[in-house]
């Protein structure tokens, strides 16, 4: 298994649209930075949130979720509260190919300040938009930027395309286009 490189990000978003839009450079200036790097993709948050709430005094319960349990906002800056969580979703649709299975790491301007992004591996063949969760670690209110860099994805090439794809199998996140919540 390898990494696979700038060169070949490239050429697989230009060519077979595996993401889109695509920034073929790192875009910073005032913005925490999106777009190709050196051996990845900083992909970018789009402006809905969804923030957990214990308003209602609810258990998370992934066989029987509530989406009471959260409050959607669209805005350009999302709080997230002290020791709380927020999900949202990538400004970028990934179509992953059949022999590559994509990792995602948060940034590190995000982990320096309190804030973990969690993204569950995107198998082969999955395509969409990615949800994103934001973990709160700290006992402060912590603020995240709509439309800026959040997390980096990681395109590891496999020896060989795998028996079932997530497409073949119907996964129950497939072609998903806005943030998700968990399904059974």
């Amino acid at each position: 298994m390898s990494v696979l490189s700038d060169k070949w990000i490239r050429k697989m978003s230009n060519e077979k649209g595996m993401i889109t839009p695509f920034e073929e450079k790192q875009v910073r200036g005032d913005n925490i930075s999106f777009g190709l790097s050196s051996f990845g993709y900083d992909a970018r948050v789009a402006d809905e949130f969804k923030i957990f709430t214990n308003v209602n005094s609810e258990i998370v319960d992934p066989k029987n979720f509530k989406p009471t349990n959260f409050v959607t906002k669209k805005t350009s800056e999302c709080i997230i509260p002290p020791n709380s969580f927020v999900l949202a979703r990538t400004i970028e649709k990934f179509k992953i190919p059949d022999d590559v299975l994509v990792v995602c790491l948060g940034k590190s301007t995000y982990a320096r300040c309190g804030i973990i992004v969690n993204v569950t591996p995107l198998e082969p063949g999955w395509e969409g938009y990615v949800t994103l969760e934001f973990s709160n670690t700290t006992p402060l209110p912590a603020k995240i930027y709509a439309n800026e860099g959040v997390a980096q994805f990681i395109f590891l090439k496999g020896n060989e395309k795998p028996e079932v794809t997530y497409a073949d199998r119907d996964g129950k996140y497939m072609g998903q286009t806005g943030v998700t919540l968990p399904k059974v």
